[in-house]
């Protein structure tokens, strides 16, 4: 509860202009919390309708702005003033890691008093291309940049690194840009997510729209699974040991319709392979 109590911190502070959150409420049988279901069969054809554009616009928080939580669950910011935070990881240390692509760097927060705000910010590594995934692995801090995955050395409780960070292995630029990174239990095989450049265009490059395996080093490189049109986020599920991975999948395919949904055995949202 700790940990997504602190994500969505960070994701609050990205969001809005005030670093003050709204109102919380957290009351059982909260009307406005509501349950959906939405079943397969229910669902229009994909392109039955146009496609809608509709993205968020930012306005100032209302005065009488509430977030309402399930009981037993608060929220607050715990760091604020971020370009763009996408990826956070925990350090041996207790600190937390932000990858901000869109300034190029990580940086470092520390919550010395444990009072769920972060007072010390400080740039941990610069002169990055768009990073995204963070994972440690031995004495390393990997880092996902949009065009190749790199490495700079990491100390428990070290703040900064003016080392030059390290390339591994060039990764297909632009597009999707997110580079994933996760390494299995014993610390051998590393798997880097690669996004497709298109929407749903053939004929891109095969390590595109797909998880690739290979050695810590960068070395020995094949593709763990493919047909995934953007896999962001990966994990290890705990009971059986398979990898799972989140996927965007292609959107604009109607304006009842969510981004993708199982259109085939492979479409998505979730998928799972077993540990190899």
């Amino acid at each position: 509860m700790k940990h997504s109590a602190l994500f969505a911190a960070l994701l609050l502070a990205a969001c809005r202009e005030s670093v003050q959150p709204p109102a919380a409420v957290a009351t059982a049988n909260d009307p406005q919390l509501r349950h959906h279901e939405i079943r397969l069969e229910q669902l229009p054809a994909p392109f039955a309708t146009e496609s809608a554009g509709n993205p968020p616009i930012v306005v100032h928080q209302p005065a009488d702005a509430a977030l309402h939580l399930p009981p037993g669950f608060h929220i607050g910011v715990y760091a604020s003033g971020l370009d763009d935070p996408r990826t956070m990881l925990l350090t041996p240390a207790g600190d937390v890691l932000v990858a901000e692509p869109g300034a190029g760097k990580i940086t470092l927060l520390r919550d010395a008093n444990h009072d769920g705000v972060a007072e010390t910010k400080m740039n941990f590594a610069g002169g990055l291309d768009e990073p995204f995934g963070l994972a440690f692995n031995g004495p390393w801090l990997y880092i996902g940049d949009v065009d190749a995955v790199v490495r700079v050395p990491y100390k428990a409780g070290q703040t900064s690194s003016t080392a030059k960070a390290e390339r591994l292995t060039p990764l297909p630029s632009g597009g999707h840009s997110t580079r994933g990174i996760l390494f299995d239990r014993s610390g051998t095989k590393m798997y880097v997510s690669v996004g497709s450049r298109s929407n749903v265009s053939s004929g891109e490059d095969t390590r595109r729209a797909a998880i690739l395996q290979m050695n810590p080093d960068g070395k020995g490189e094949r593709i763990f699974a493919s047909g995934l049109r953007n896999p962001i986020g990966m994990a290890w599920e705990p009971a059986g040991g398979a990898l799972w991975t989140v996927v965007n999948e292609r959107d604009g395919l109607g304006d009842d319709l969510v981004p993708d949904y199982a259109t085939d055995d492979r479409d998505g949202a979730f998928y799972g392979w077993p540990y190899a």
